[in-house]
């Protein structure tokens, strides 16, 4: 798998650069036809058996900052580039820019916050980046407005083969699609690694207008509620439980026969999967369905827990069980009638 080294390059919204070039190099060592997109996608095509035009999908980008402004004392201001969860944004490393410059995001001492201010999350505008400059002439020779930030997370596996790493949602799915094309499959399909999901699914739209496809199956890393003081019954997903099945989420409805379909070929091939609980968020399926003439779109994804922080926990098993139905589900429907 390819996914220790995906999750450790920057890639936020809009600045997927790093990612995309790492893809292409991969690409390109497996003989694999590919072309980049004005928007910034990767449409790679693995050929063989056809009976269905399909599509694979994985987003690139990750949630991150973006510089705003850089105050006298050279403390730096940032806006978020898509959903995160600014809970969780104080004390964290990130890089910062080309050169990736480290910074710390701070905020005053906990001694100096009033009553209301203690024990509460801090909106983003109380919050800044320290990159250890005094002056804003000193930031200024190393960071621009516009830079992006993204979080500096290192990879690491541990418990029950679990993984650590920022950026799982969704380089998992990009690992998987990647996986996928080096195995050669005799079942055609295009595998599209796309730009911008998390700040409105944009870079999915275009490759859906470009390819058409009769089938689109989106790779995604999903959230994960299975810890401690959440019900089971409010739990979208478990890790260790398999690849995940979507039924509806805030951006599609998913049609019932393709979702059972997936589900039976799991079955019928011994692949732990599982339906995944909740309608809240959404993915590339959002806007591939209703391109053009339209497409079925399934959704399979991972369990992150995290999901959308600096650091999220997944299970290689729920990896592994997303790669095999998607290989699967592709095999199953390239055969024909």
């Amino acid at each position: 798998m390819f996914l220790n080294e995906l999750t450790e390059l920057s890639g936020v919204s809009g600045c997927e650069y790093e990612v995309r070039n790492y893809i292409k190099g991969k690409l390109s060592e497996m003989g694999c036809e590919f072309y980049v997109d004005k928007l910034g996608n990767i449409i790679a095509h693995n050929k063989g058996k056809k009976n269905k035009n399909i599509m694979l999908s994985a987003h690139m980008d990750e949630v991150g900052l973006i510089v705003s402004n850089i105050d006298s004392d050279g403390f730096i201001k940032f806006k978020a580039v898509g959903g995160i969860d600014q809970r969780v944004l104080n004390s964290k490393v990130v890089v910062i820019g080309e050169n990736k410059i480290p910074g710390v995001i701070g905020s005053k001492a906990v001694h100096l916050m009033s009553e209301e201010e203690r024990g509460s999350s801090l909106p983003i505008d109380k919050l800044y980046i320290d990159i250890g400059t005094s002056t804003k002439e000193e930031t200024e020779k190393v960071v621009n407005i516009g830079d992006y930030a993204a979080f500096k997370s290192d990879y690491v596996e541990f418990g029950n083969n679990m993984i650590k790493a920022k950026a799982l949602d969704n380089r998992a799915g990009c690992s998987i699609i990647l996986e996928l094309l080096s195995q050669n499959l005799d079942a055609d399909f295009y595998g599209v690694f796309t730009v911008m999901e998390e700040v409105g699914l944009r870079g999915a739209e275009t490759a859906a207008y470009q390819l058409e496809p009769d089938l689109g199956i989106v790779l995604e890393g999903t959230v994960c509620a299975d810890m401690p003081e959440v019900d089971e019954h409010e739990s979208s997903t478990f890790i260790g439980k398999g690849a995940v099945l979507s039924l509806m989420d805030n951006a599609t409805i998913y049609d019932i026969e393709t979702v059972r379909s997936a589900a039976k070929i799991a079955e019928d091939n011994n692949i732990t999967y599982q339906y995944r609980r909740s309608t809240s968020g959404g993915n590339d399926a959002g806007v591939i369905h209703k391109t053009k003439r339209g497409a079925k779109v399934v959704a399979i994804s991972v369990p992150c827990r995290y999901i959308h922080s600096s650091i999220s926990v997944a299970s290689k098993n729920d990896i592994d069980s997303a790669l095999k139905l998607t290989k699967q589900v592709i095999i199953e429907n390239q055969k024909g009638e």
